[in-house]
């Protein structure tokens, strides 16, 4: 799709074609270091958190939940799940995802196949409900816009919804995954 606008760019006007590849190169630059201010601050904030033990109890206080919708009974496991699913919840997907790829690696069963808990925690991970889209909100006050805000109903019920339903396909594929390998017994 890159070189398909670069050339229609070059054949329309060849006199633009550098200067429009210069200006997209520093507007992306330009995108990507005021999105690494803000993941250096929610990393760092993620961090001190994990730090200072506020994760395991933060882990003790969604430990119902996780064992429930993970079906995982390890307490680091736990808290790495914790960890991704609050920076998730402040709308922080990136700077969730080391905590996610730990917490993966440790549900690693060495089988070569996903487990349950690996895939409900790619599903919810990839829902997630967002009670504060930070990411978006700075995007769009960094567009201009007059409200930047104005999403944060609308993202909490569209992630709700995509959580539920995520979460509702899991237990249904494993269930129909179990139901075929009792069969083939």
């Amino acid at each position: 799709m890159m070189l398909a606008s670069f050339l229609v760019l070059l054949f329309v006007d060849p006199g633009a074609t550098l200067s429009t590849m210069i200006d997209a190169s520093t507007d992306a630059l330009t995108l990507c270091i005021e999105l690494c201010a803000v993941y250096a601050v929610w990393l760092g904030l993620l961090e001190i958190v994990d730090a200072s033990g506020l994760g395991k109890k933060l882990a003790k206080l969604l430990r119902p939940l996780i064992k429930k919708l993970f079906r995982v009974d390890n307490e680091e496991i736990e808290k790495m799940i914790a960890l991704n699913m609050s920076a998730n919840i402040l709308g922080l997907g990136n700077a969730a995802t080391p905590m996610g790829i730990k917490a993966m690696q440790a549900m690693d069963d060495k089988s070569g196949k996903a487990t349950f808990s690996m895939m409900m925690l790619v599903v919810v991970n990839a829902t997630s409900i967002q009670l504060l889209p930070s990411t978006v909100i700075g995007l769009r006050a960094n567009a201009g816009s007059a409200n930047p805000s104005d999403i944060i109903l609308p993202t909490i019920l569209a992630t709700i919804v995509t959580t539920s339903i995520g979460i509702m396909l899991v237990i249904l594929c494993d269930k129909i995954k179990n139901r075929f390998a009792r069969k083939k017994k």
